[in-house]
């Protein structure tokens, strides 16, 4: 990552923006300064901790409403400047959405003292940090967080944010879902399999919530970056699955419907692709390390429910 003190001083300027639409166009002329396209973007975020799809950056800065708190921390941290430089852009943030609550309110806030500012910046990383640790790597035992809010997949505590996750075939949990070839080596691109789960530290994978029930499964890779895993519908490798560097958040290809099976606290699902509302499974019912995953008809079989277990990160 760049040295965002040695870079801070000739990146653009929070405090010159008086309105939401200025705020955003100053993250754009930060996104410029940094250099970065929004997949390199999306890419030094995860490597931060952060989750920041390429999609929701391109959509947040084409907008000219005022960003989320995390989100801004997440993508200054992306764009190279470090803690002292984060806290700026939180506080202007902060200063424009005071006017703006103003201006709704009929009321003059007070100046909100430095101290207070600098605590609201530390609470916000506190708080991150503890609310994913908290509420990651344990499985739903019912379809509500503690605040009563459903979850965004039914039956699973899946933070809107999304998670880091592994996903295991029930009946083979000692396998996990990974980074293949087609055997029949009639496709020849990476598509997924299962592999034995000592074996899969990498690709991680991480669940991004998209509404409906619905997740991208996304494929984080130290090398390859982040990709999504995309159901095949033609060709050689029909049926197949394949982490695609495009996510593209309209693409039915690249969402799952999770749907629970059995008791709760199993923690089993099928996951059924949106563009095809059929069911993921292995192979023709194959349990050996390196089956494919493949889409096909629902049939109701133990082959098509997978363990879906949060993890914390790494």
């Amino acid at each position: 990552m760049l040295d965002g003190m040695a870079r801070g001083k000739d990146s653009p300027r929070p405090e010159r923006a008086a309105t939401a639409a200025e705020y955003v166009a100053a993250l754009r002329s930060l996104k410029s300064w940094s250099g970065l396209a929004y997949r390199q973007l999306q890419g030094k975020a995860a490597a931060n901790g952060d989750v920041l799809p390429s999609s929701t950056i391109a959509t947040t800065l084409g907008r000219a409403t005022l960003p989320r708190e995390s989100f801004v921390a997440g993508f200054v941290r992306a764009c190279g400047l470090d803690g002292e430089q984060v806290t700026r852009w939180l506080d202007a943030r902060e200063r424009i959405a005071a006017r703006s609550r103003e201006r709704e309110d009929g009321v003059e806030p007070e100046p909100e003292p430095l101290v207070r500012r600098r605590f609201r910046f530390l609470w916000l990383l506190f708080a991150g940090i503890v609310g994913v640790l908290g509420t990651l790597g344990v499985q739903a035992l019912s379809g509500k967080t503690d605040s009563g809010t459903p979850d965004p997949v039914p039956g699973l505590a899946l933070p809107s944010i999304g998670s880091w996750a592994l996903i295991q075939p029930a009946r083979t949990p000692e396998l996990c879902l990974s980074d293949g070839v087609d055997r029949t080596r009639h496709y020849p691109s990476v598509i997924a399999v299962q592999r034995p789960c000592a074996q899969t530290r990498v690709p991680r994978v991480y669940l991004e919530p998209v509404g409906g029930g619905m997740v991208r499964i996304q494929w984080h890779h130290p090398s390859f970056g982040v990709g999504c895993l995309t159901v095949l519908r033609d060709g050689p490798g029909r049926d197949l699955l394949e982490p695609r560097g495009e996510c593209a958040s309209g693409d039915p290809t690249q969402r799952f419907r999770l749907e629970a099976v059995g008791p709760p606290a199993v923690g089993h699902f099928r996951l059924r692709p949106d563009a095809t509302r059929e069911c993921l499974s292995l192979r023709d019912q194959d349990m050996a390390a390196g089956a494919e995953v493949v889409q096909g008809r629902c049939s109701g079989g133990r082959d098509e429910e997978f363990l879906i277990t949060l993890v914390p990160p790494a």
